[in-house]
């Protein structure tokens, strides 16, 4: 799930991408209105997290420019607590609203709760639920399934394995690996592909009688139910 933040406040702004991303979010931030307005435009995100106050535009404005062109949740972020306030932003396209200071589990929730709502309604364009043999992975509730059995991921190896089953039957590499799960530059001196394909396979495959994760040799991994 791809989130954008437009925050002008940069500490909060960190701290919403640290903490989103650990919670298995790929999170991009944006800290003025117009950056924010062309970043919304451009990529298909699952929800945009959008504060009230920003300099160039406000986020009301970033809405309502937003509302002409896409339907991307959007969740309010406002120092402004008056009923008013929450109401011109209900009113001018928000899905939800949260007023600051906040409890980051309450956002989470918050943001969850949304993802959820827009899943149920979603008739076109990207799955949401990915299923491979035995295999079923969430990508709303963030559940995995095997045989019917819970699998008990990290962020990152969540992160991992929805992108090999966006992917499956295509091998591929670590350096791909590394820039979509970890959104880093391969360093060939790093393991860190290597131990989280070992760690995610250990709950993936090992406590089950045929493996779907595979390894081609000196070119990468791939995901799929081959034949016995």
């Amino acid at each position: 799930m791809k989130l954008l933040v437009v925050e002008d406040e940069v500490k909060l702004a960190e701290y919403l991408r640290k903490g989103l991303s650990e919670e298995g979010y790929t999170v991009d931030v944006a800290h003025t209105g117009i950056d924010g307005l062309h970043m919304a435009t451009e990529v298909d995100y699952d929800l945009l997290i959008l504060d009230g106050m920003l300099p160039g535009i406000d986020g009301l404005a970033v809405l309502a420019a937003l509302r002409q062109s896409k339907q991307t949740p959007v969740l309010m972020l406002t120092a402004r607590g008056q009923v008013e306030d929450r109401v011109r932003g209900l009113q001018s396209g928000a899905d939800d609203y949260l007023v600051k200071p906040f409890a980051f589990s309450e956002l989470v929730a918050r943001i969850q709760v949304l993802l959820r709502r827009a899943g149920s309604v979603k008739s076109h364009g990207e799955p949401t639920l990915l299923k491979l043999a035995d295999l079923e992975l969430d990508l709303i509730r963030r559940k995995v399934t095997r045989a019917g059995q819970r699998l008990d991921l990290t962020a990152k190896e969540f992160n991992l394995l929805s992108l090999l089953l966006r992917r499956q039957a295509e091998v591929l590499s670590r350096t791909e690996l590394a820039e979509q799960v970890w959104d880093m530059n391969f360093d060939s001196e790093t393991n860190v592909v290597e131990v989280a394909v070992r760690r995610l396979r250990s709950k993936l495959d090992q406590p089950f009688e045929r493996p779907l994760l595979h390894t081609v040799r000196g070119m990468g991994y791939v995901l799929e139910a081959r034949e016995p």
